[in-house]
């Protein structure tokens, strides 16, 4: 009998691929195994998923620097992390258009006349936003790097790593929230804003814990890494905008906005 992984050859009272540590299934499919294998990989306290997302909350650098320093069984490795954080932010993003529309309305965050672009530009953030995830982590690693500048225990690439891990936690855990909080019928239309506080807490906590930094040198490096984040963002919004004028987007949002603004005038002037 031999592996149906790697083809190594096992001995009968084998249960698991001494080579690959593949497990050895010698009963056929039925909806009983396959709901217990189901149950065994997402359910159980002792598999590597469940540990992995828990540890990362309590005590992030054994997952992180363990990946970096080659303990690649113990967790979820961080490219299979991160594609998982992907596809739950997608089936997250379905159950909240279909189910839930009203957790994606930002229009309370809109100036007068702005509702269409805002409109737009969440539909554009909802369309492309696996690709939009994947270019915060290059980003937030070279921000790192200027940031934690007099510190050199990780390079680009292990920063990478650490924010692939960071990016992956921050976006299954608020997926899980916000569903649920959906679910119970709380008013989540505001959740996305309130959240960003704790997202930025979390990537500190997680980045005090690697460095093994004093809580008064995160505070100054967090301060520091907002106000490189604000720069950047800054940067971006210009480009945007240069887009949106070449393309004409920038002059329809300001006609909008002056025909609101009318109409509001004259709605007042009527009452």
């Amino acid at each position: 009998m031999n592996c149906k992984n790697c083809y190594t050859e096992l001995e009968e009272h084998d249960d698991y691929c001494r080579s690959c540590g593949g497990r050895v299934v010698r009963n056929r499919l039925t909806f009983k195994n396959l709901f217990e294998h189901v149950s065994e990989t997402f359910f159980n306290y002792d598999n590597t998923l469940l540990k992995t997302f828990l540890t990362l909350f309590r005590k992030p650098e054994a997952v992180i620097d363990g990946y970096i320093e080659g303990t690649r069984k113990k967790y979820v490795n961080v490219i299979s992390y991160f594609a998982l954080a992907i596809t739950i932010s997608g089936l997250y993003m379905f159950i909240i258009n279909k189910y839930f529309p009203e957790v994606m309305d930002f229009s309370f965050m809109s100036a007068p006349g702005q509702e269409e672009f805002q409109k737009k530009n969440m539909a554009f953030v909802q369309e492309y936003q696996s690709i939009i995830m994947m270019l915060y982590v290059p980003i937030y690693a070279l921000m790192a790097r200027l940031v934690f500048f007099n510190i050199k225990k990780y390079n680009y690439t292990e920063l990478l790593v650490v924010f692939l891990y960071i990016q992956a936690q921050i976006s299954i855990a608020s997926a899980i929230v916000v569903v649920a909080l959906a679910f119970i019928g709380l008013n989540t239309s505001i959740l996305g804003v309130a959240t960003l506080p704790l997202m930025v807490i979390y990537s500190a906590y997680c980045l005090k814990r690697l460095y093994k930094l004093n809580t008064l040198d995160i505070i100054v490096r967090t301060l520091l890494f907002l106000v490189v984040l604000g720069i950047t963002l800054f940067i971006i919004t210009i480009i945007m905008l240069g887009v949106m004028f070449f393309t004409g987007e920038l002059q329809e949002m300001f006609e909008a906005g002056k025909k609101a603004a009318e109409e509001a005038a004259k709605t007042k002037s009527a009452n």
